[in-house]
């Protein structure tokens, strides 16, 4: 395949089908959100700015498949990833919650995702957010031949990584935010504040119910 790569810079994607004037245009963020922070709140803004995008997606992951599902164990139950993100993104009105994966129910493919918000919504375009990290990978993910045809990737550009692939992905400069899940988790069991790493809603909740601490 020939490289395919763009910058965008707060413009309109261009739709695959243009003929219809009334589709919308949607932006996905999945993972495993545990739990949901910043840094994903940040680059979920981002995309949605500069592509001029009508919403996001948040899609927790039933059981991730990167992880494999003999050696992936939850840290914390389906239920409590879901209502942090609900809490992270409650005050942001173009952030939705979607329950696709869950609804799905065993390892989270984004083939069989998009298959069922396609069907769903069959006037929409989607757009997948992916880490740089993600793009290098495509390769090697389920269905990948068919994927691209179904949903534009848009890659997060991190400094210090060359824009190129193998597949067409549109690229979005974000700034840099240092932050992870195994960071946040680990702050908790070391009795650190979560202050600036999690929406306050989100830190709140991890401190009622108790979670990660061992």
């Amino acid at each position: 395949m020939n490289t395919a790569a763009s910058v965008i810079t707060k413009t309109r994607a261009q739709p695959q089908l243009q003929t219809n004037a009334k589709k919308k245009h949607v932006g996905i963020l999945s993972g495993a959100f545990n739990p949901i922070h910043n840094g994903h709140l940040m680059i979920a803004e981002q995309v949605y700015e500069q592509l001029d995008l009508d919403k996001i997606l948040f899609i927790p992951d039933k059981i991730p498949p990167h992880r494999g599902i003999s050696r992936y164990i939850p840290k914390v139950s389906v239920d409590d990833r879901i209502n942090m993100v609900k809490y992270g993104i409650r005050d942001n009105p173009h952030f939705e919650l979607d329950m696709t994966d869950i609804d799905l129910g065993g390892v989270s493919y984004t083939y069989e995702t998009i298959k069922r918000l396609k069907k769903r919504n069959p006037n929409t375009e989607y757009y997948l957010i992916v880490g740089y990290d993600m793009v290098e990978n495509l390769p090697k993910w389920s269905h990948i031949d068919e994927l691209v045809k179904e949903v534009h990737f848009v890659g997060v550009c991190r400094k210090g990584f060359e824009k190129k692939s193998d597949y067409p992905v549109l690229w979005v400069n974000t700034p840099v935010i240092e932050i992870s899940s195994t960071v946040i988790r680990q702050r908790v069991r070391e009795g650190k504040s979560l202050k600036y790493f999690v929406p306050d809603d989100v830190a709140w909740y991890i401190k009622d119910k108790g979670i990660y601490k061992k």
